[in-house]
């Protein structure tokens, strides 16, 4: 076994209990620990991520400068406009309108304790033109 190995995306907010909800509900994901200070889940893809009671915790302010992106997620889906539609009916938010240029298309979007996110198309399509 490795010394070391792959743990859990641990984000900070201030209800936990809320934002655990919003990702176990975007991700199809299962509950498997909860305390008073941290939830956690596991996804049907394997992924773990927890949520940490801080009552201090701030958001970044990604796309501005202040405070910028402190760390971010990027969740692979097949239709960017039916995730969209998920992402906004469970409490979170865009943050980028504009197309990306690139083999890839992706949108950012927060949720609802301000983490930023990114959904990105898992098959390339071709650079955008123009």
């Amino acid at each position: 076994m490795a010394l070391v190995v792959a743990g859990v995306v641990v984000l900070d907010c201030a209800e936990p209990e809320k934002l655990a909800l919003f990702y176990k509900e975007l991700l199809e994901a299962e509950q498997t620990d909860a305390s008073a200070n941290r939830v956690e889940i596991k996804g049907a893809d394997g992924i773990r991520m927890a949520f940490r009671r801080d009552m201090a915790a701030t958001p970044p302010s990604w796309p501005r400068p202040e405070n910028s992106l402190q760390a971010h997620l990027d969740f692979h889906v097949e239709d960017l406009d039916e995730a969209e539609r998920r992402v906004v009916s469970l409490g979170g938010r865009p943050l980028e309108t504009k197309e990306a240029s690139g083999p890839f298309e992706e949108r950012g979007y927060a949720d609802p304790a301000g983490h930023s996110f990114t959904l990105r198309r898992t098959r390339a399509t071709a650079p955008k033109s123009g």
